[in-house]
């Protein structure tokens, strides 16, 4: 009994590895973690400001608790006195109750501001820092994945990158890594290794990785010459 081990994978790259567009990636990173700070404390000092008005409402409550504190005191007062306690009690019902009206009133609006208070520092956030994060990481998984696919393409398919150099990279790196004669396409159907090697160095620049170290033609490996790096 054998066992066989699947291939490896190409390995999944977080940053590319020409330092120059890693840099840019590092900077873009950077930026938006500033961003979302920078929008995440003014959204704390927006629900902190909001959150100033209640001091109306803690005050309406304040006073309502008072006015219910004085009416409930004279109604237990007005109980004890013998005989007609009950009805003079009684009396003092209503301004405890409107007391009580008031307290809630001032709840009520203590919480309601705090709601609103929370609403805002939401809606900042939401508004103004989820989509900038939304399309980083859009676009950072785009790029990690078509890395992805980039590097199996240098591993097993350099015709493959050296087509896509023909068909979408800049016309002046295509003419310079065609060579003397600069009839890329011409070199590619006739499967000229250093050729086909400097287009899949130019189609993987692109993306900020590393060009192939070697192509094989006609069943024959050829390693690559020096091929010029974009940084």
């Amino acid at each position: 009994m054998s066992l066989t081990l699947a291939p490896r994978g190409p390995r999944l790259l977080v940053y590319a590895e020409r330092p120059r567009r890693r840099m840019l990636q590092v900077l873009s990173d950077l930026a938006v973690a500033v961003w979302v700070v920078l929008v995440v404390s003014a959204a704390i000092a927006l629900h902190d400001l909001v959150l100033a008005l209640q001091a109306a409402g803690r005050g309406l409550t304040d006073a309502g608790d008072r006015v219910s504190g004085v009416f409930d005191g004279a109604a237990r007062a007005a109980g004890s006195v013998p005989f007609v306690g009950d009805r003079l009690s009684g009396a003092f019902t209503p301004g405890t109750d409107a007391g009580t009206a008031i307290s809630d009133a001032g709840r009520a609006q203590v919480e309601a501001v705090a709601a609103v208070a929370t609403g805002l520092a939401w809606l900042v956030v939401v508004v103004a820092a989820f989509p900038v994060l939304a399309t980083w990481l859009a676009l950072r998984i785009r790029w990690v994945l078509r890395a992805r696919h980039a590097l199996a393409a240098r591993e097993l398919d350099v015709d493959l990158l050296a087509l896509r150099a023909l068909v979408g990279g800049s016309p002046g790196r295509v003419r310079r890594a065609a060579g003397p004669g600069g009839d890329a396409a011409g070199a590619w159907r006739r499967g000229d290794a250093a050729v086909l090697l400097r287009l899949a160095d130019v189609e993987l620049g692109r993306m900020g990785l590393r060009g192939p170290n070697a192509v094989t033609t006609g069943g024959v490996p050829v390693t690559r010459p020096d091929v010029p790096r974009d940084g």
